[in-house]
């Protein structure tokens, strides 16, 4: 449809259709059960038949059967016949459920995660689906927060590019091409800084902060053509994000530059009366459509109060028809005018989902993301020992995360499984060993989740359970213990103060480790966790974080060598929960506490180091690297005159493996206080054993710029020092300056 038809469209529907357009329900609101409905969830809304046939977009359901019935219920009732949109939570897969987020950080790799974000909207795109809530591209600090499994991490260049990759990935270059759906991205802004880790809480933080570290990566995906922007529940600046006009009309639409359709999260203008901001719905729905929000999700806020709020002279109907008009732009951007159900397909639905094609591509995307933590040689596994697997993840399907919404458990393929297709069963047993969780261990979840109540077992069970892992684990040689967090102890609600295994778990871990000492942990977690009993004991450690469909298989690949390790931490490991938030890119304090000398007063801790357990961009391999010292082309980078840093990366060890180089920069004074270092560029390299490779990275003025103390962007002359190699506590540095 061409825009002046759009515009035609627009001037032709009444005020209470355009009002509708900004309303998104639930797909409940549609099922055949209208009575049921209307007496049920509609009447808490307060909406009536005739408003929840009218609303412009619903969330929440999918299957290509379904939707296009609602479709086409939907435009027989509209005046205009104009067609609904449908999205859907859509963040690490559709069926084919890839690493979770924060584990795709972990690759260094964004064109993987843009790979693996295709095939996702391929899936979500058969099954009716117009729109994915994702990526997520809020910076994490603090481990306490479930949420920090749908980023990619703590670092605003690397969650740039993910943020980059994976709009272009569900996008393409045209999103109303076949198989590819909008892109939203979330959750503007400054979700990721919570206080005190406790989701929906508050976040405080200087503009400066804000700009330097946690507005680049939104910026990222606005960049590429994203098509939808999510609010995020938090304030800025003391004001809530849903009706904080300077955030969504100053900087995400003047500054950034964003034209696309701008949603809230769920009732977050509603939520925006008990921050004590709006004082009634009106007031929320006047303040939120000021503020540039198009779509209220999941309440009647805009739906009940708009019309009345223009009839009395409130607002001005030019607003809303601003917001409408984006909506429409989006729907025509996905051709939904001329296809109302675009590529939804009951048969393709069965020939595309979980196809072989997708489940390989999720078992490389799992493989890569693994981190290996530690390795005394346990590590790959030798073939000929006797091995023992203990643990409650060792036959468990549930290891796609919480946010895995639309992802079945019955489609993955577990640790036992793919042990068995590899490994000698005469050598190889199998124990449980202990609970996921204890008895009174109670869990939420979302949607196909429900309620997730692990299995009770009685004091005699356990025990039988214990003591055949501990007698199985005295017998062999390794034991393999797949251990960690419970799937729904990480994501949307899960703050936790204590950031460690269950204990139900590290008792078994105790009693193993009392009788073999040759344990390779294989962690599970959403999140950093406190690993110092673990990382002390253990002889190995690979991190899988919760892998998708296909992670059994990829976790065997990496035990047996078939797979090298090669995932980066994208997210510091705290030494323990009293460090939080902790990253590697804090900024230079008066009182430094230099490694080895012994001063009191230094900022520091009595207790516990200052550095975290693992650092971000921390990762092992099975082979060993060398890199040599730094050096520089020149001395001096001007404008227009780059430096080139250069170091050969050798691999010293006896089998093929993947290095991550990674090139870390500080500016030393500066009229603001800069970072210790700030990574800025990094290359993967794939060697042979004994063969080597030279790695370039060119440093120029763009690279050094960020927010001066006068608020603009530039770079300034000085001192810098530049560092290169495995992980963000590399020593090895040079130094250039910087000339105009």
């Amino acid at each position: 449809m061409k825009t002046e038809d759009l515009k035609a469209l627009l001037a032709d529907m009444s005020l209470q259709e355009k009002a509708d357009q900004m309303m998104q329900l639930m797909g409940i609101f549609y099922s055949d059960d209208t009575e049921g409905i209307l007496t049920g969830p509609a009447s808490q809304l307060g909406v009536g038949e005739e408003d929840f046939w009218m609303a412009g977009s619903i969330l929440g359901t999918y299957g290509a059967k379904q939707l296009m019935e609602i479709q086409k219920r939907y435009m027989e009732r509209q005046p205009h016949h104009i067609p609904m949109l449908f999205m859907m939570d859509v963040i690490h897969g559709m069926k084919t459920i890839f690493p979770m987020p924060l584990a795709q950080g972990a690759t260094f790799e964004p064109e993987l995660s843009g790979k693996c974000a295709s095939v996702a909207a391929k899936e979500a795109a058969v099954s009716g689906l117009h729109v994915t809530f994702s990526p997520m591209v809020d910076l994490v600090r603090d481990a306490r927060w479930g949420r920090v499994m749908e980023s990619t991490g703590e670092d605003p260049y690397l969650n740039g590019l993910f943020a980059k990759a994976q709009v272009e990935g569900f996008q393409g270059d045209d999103m109303s091409e076949p198989y590819k759906v909008c892109s939203c991205i979330k959750h503007f802004a400054a979700y990721g800084g919570a206080q005190a880790g406790r989701d929906y809480n508050t976040v405080e933080l200087t503009e400066h902060t804000l700009r330097q570290f946690y507005l680049p990566s939104y910026k990222a995906g606005i960049d590429v053509g994203v098509g939808m922007v999510m609010t995020s529940f938090n304030t800025v600046n003391g004001i809530p994000a849903s009706t904080n006009k300077w955030l969504m009309r100053d900087i995400l639409r003047k500054e950034m530059g964003f034209d696309g359709v701008l949603i809230s999260d769920f009732s977050a203008i509603l939520e925006t009366i008990a921050h004590g901001h709006s004082a009634d719905e009106a007031d929320a729905a006047k303040k939120a459509l000021e503020a540039g929000v198009d779509i209220d999700m999941m309440t009647s806020v805009y739906a009940a109060n708009l019309c009345k709020l223009v009839e009395d002279g409130v607002v001005s109907e030019t607003l809303i028809d601003e917001g409408v008009m984006r909506i429409l732009e989006l729907k025509n951007k996905l051709g939904l005018f001329e296809n109302p159900y675009k590529d939804a397909d009951p048969e393709k639905e069965k020939t595309v989902i979980l196809c072989d094609e997708h489940r390989a591509l999720a078992r490389e995307a799992a493989g890569k993301s693994f981190v290996l933590l530690k390795n005394e040689g346990l590590l790959p596994v030798d073939m000929s020992k006797k091995v023992a697997f203990v643990g409650p993840y060792t036959n468990c399907r549930e290891i796609i995360s919480s946010w895995a919404v639309t992802g079945d458990a019955s489609s993955c393929v577990t640790i036992e499984e793919a042990a068995k297709e590899v490994f000698d069963l005469g050598r190889t047993t199998f124990h449980q060993g202990c609970q996921m969780l204890g008895n009174d261990y109670h869990l939420e979840g979302f949607g196909n989740l429900g309620e997730s109540v692990p299995k009770e077992f009685s004091e005699e069970e356990q025990k039988e359970m214990l003591e055949a892992a501990v007698a199985a684990a005295k017998e062999a040689d390794l034991v393999i213990m797949p251990i960690g967090e419970h799937f729904l102890q990480s994501g949307e609600a899960t703050s936790r103060a204590m950031i460690d295994v269950p204990e139900i778990q590290m008792n078994l871990f105790r009693e193993v480790a009392k009788v073999n000492e040759n344990i390779v942990v294989v962690l599970f977690n959403g999140r950093p966790l406190d690993l110092r009993e673990i990382s002390k004991t253990a002889k190995a450690v690979l991190d899988v974080w919760f892998p998708g469909t296909e992670g059994g298989h990829a976790i065997v690949d990496a035990l047996t060598g078939k797979v090298n390790p090669s995932g980066k931490l994208p997210m510091s490991f705290p030494y323990c929960v009293g460090q939080v938030p902790v990253h590697y890119n804090q900024y230079a304090t008066g009182r430094p506490n230099p490694e080895g000398v012994e001063e009191r007063f230094k900022s520091k801790y009595i207790d516990i180091p200052n550095e975290p357990l693992y650092p971000f961009g921390y990762g092992l391999s099975y082979t060993d690297f060398e890199i040599s010292p730094v050096s520089l082309s020149g001395d001096v980078v001007k404008d227009g005159q780059p430096v080139k840093a250069v170091v050969t990366v050798k691999n010293a060890g006896k089998v093929e493996g993947t290095q991550v180089v990674q090139l870390y920069i500080q500016d030393v004074t500066a009229s603001v206080v800069r970072p210790v270092k700030e990574l800025k560029g990094f290359e993967k390299v794939t060697l042979c054993p004994g063969e080597e490779k030279q790695v370039e990275f060119v440093i120029d003025e763009p690279m050094l710029r960020f927010l001066k103390a006068d608020g603009s962007v530039g770079s300034e002359e000085g001192k810098f020092r530049v560092w290169i190699g495995d992980n963000s506590s590399t020593k090895n540095e040079a130094v250039f300056t910087y000339e105009k």
